[in-house]
């Protein structure tokens, strides 16, 4: 375990050498920051109507009534609120993954290409030390982008919303939801690309598998919440968690047994 954080500093070093990769994730954090405000703030201030006058928003409403923390909203607040705080799970899922995933399939195939790999390869270092490093070090950007996209998002609400919406962008639910459904998430899309990138050639390929099987679902659930068939709760979002815990720990077996040290020291072209 000790080979590990060096391994990873050397991921993170390699990483400023190339900062553009980051563009499609900060064009996409940027999109995913804009378009709550586009349903909340910007088309009611054009069509001159309120929120709280639109019969659209009758579930937030009613959550407006039960939620204890919604309660010293006013109605549109707590609409508003809804809309924000459920745009999370997007915004969560697309920055993050889409952050990491501009990061993991270069890092083993740009190293095949570059003939770096087959060194690193020849050292005592194991494949659980190696992939467990290349999965952190392509995730810790994607979660730094994710925490800084989150950043301006509250720091956005409490400007353009409704007095005290931004203290529910605050709440256990959403917290959770952030610091610990988002990087599991981020780390299960890793794994999946690191797994598709032991085994071709091209870093697209693994990039697209890895973020599709992670973003889909999470624009689904984003899509459940906003027509009222799944409520997230902090407790929901802590058995999800678990479950992507299990599912890391199998990937990670899965991806030892898929990384061919041999093929890729001996007949990789």
């Amino acid at each position: 375990m000790k080979r590990i954080p060096p391994l990873v500093a050397k991921e993170l070093t390699e990483l400023r050498r190339s900062p553009s990769i980051f563009l499609p994730a900060l064009l996409t954090g940027a999109a995913a920051i804009l378009y709550p405000f586009v349903i909340a703030i910007i088309v009611p201030y054009f069509a001159g109507e309120r929120l709280s006058n639109s019969g659209d928003f009758e579930l937030a409403t009613q959550m407006f009534r039960s939620q204890p923390e919604a309660r010293r909203l006013t109605a549109e607040g707590a609409i508003q609120a809804y809309i924000f705080e459920y745009a999370l799970v997007l915004m969560v899922g697309l920055t993050t993954v889409t952050g990491s995933m501009a990061v993991a399939a270069h890092s083993v195939i740009g190293e095949k290409q570059a003939r770096t790999l087959e060194p690193l390869l020849a050292t005592p270092v194991t494949t659980f030390e190696l992939l467990t490093a290349k999965v952190l070090g392509a995730a810790l950007p994607g979660i730094a982008l994710m925490v800084a996209c989150f950043t301006v998002y509250v720091g956005a609400v409490a400007i353009f919303a409704e007095r005290g919406v931004w203290l529910m962008m605050l709440t256990a639910r959403s917290l959770a939801l952030v610091l610990i459904m988002g990087p599991l998430a981020a780390l299960l899309g890793l794994q999946l690309a690191v797994c598709a990138s032991s085994r071709v050639n091209d870093p697209r390929s693994a990039q697209q598998l890895g973020a599709l099987i992670i973003v889909l679902p999470m624009a689904a659930l984003q899509i459940a919440q906003f027509i009222g068939g799944v409520v997230l709760t902090t407790s929901m979002i802590l058995a999800l968690a678990l479950l992507l815990c299990a599912a890391n720990a199998v990937l990670m077996s899965v991806a030892i047994r898929l990384f061919d040290r041999e093929s890729i020291l001996t007949r990789w072209k």
